[in-house]
């Protein structure tokens, strides 16, 4: 009983975006090798008792997107800029109340140097939005990769 209560503080004390949209390696780890290929994972679970509908990510400058994993029940629209690299990736779908969805792609890391920093905007069946950006650092942080 002593554990359960220790357990129960422990995780009343998390902080409420502990569980937020994250970009990581596919191993899960949060740097990486300056201009390797890797395979990054972007998990999204939904914390509303609403489901989540879409998912957009923001593609840091340096980082070169290279393909995606199919994602069964999602369609996936991409946003290129004029060198046509992708700049935007936006997931409709469904991700319902209590699961989290995990989209997996490849991209090449930037040649420097970086902390990058991935910014996700996850929306919810009500049309509110979460925007997973830095905006608000201690409720909505943005996922940072260290490439070293």
């Amino acid at each position: 009983m002593f554990k359960s209560l220790i357990l129960t503080a422990v995780l009343a004390a998390l902080p409420v975006g502990a569980a937020h949209a994250t970009v990581k390696t596919e191993a899960g780890l949060t740097s990486s090798v300056l201009g390797k290929s890797e395979t990054y994972r972007l998990n999204v679970p939904t914390e509303k008792e609403i489901s989540t509908t879409e998912v957009r990510l923001v593609i840091p400058a340096g980082v070169t997107v290279i393909r995606f994993q199919t994602m069964p029940g999602f369609t996936r629209t991409i946003t290129k800029n004029s060198a046509g690299l992708v700049t935007e990736v936006v997931w409709k779908g469904r991700i319902a109340p209590m699961e989290f969805a995990r989209f997996l792609f490849s991209a090449s890391n930037p040649e420097v140097a970086a902390t990058v920093v991935w910014k996700v905007y996850q929306k919810y069946s009500d049309g509110s939005v979460v925007a997973w950006d830095d905006s608000d650092p201690e409720q909505a942080p943005a996922s940072k990769i260290t490439i070293k």
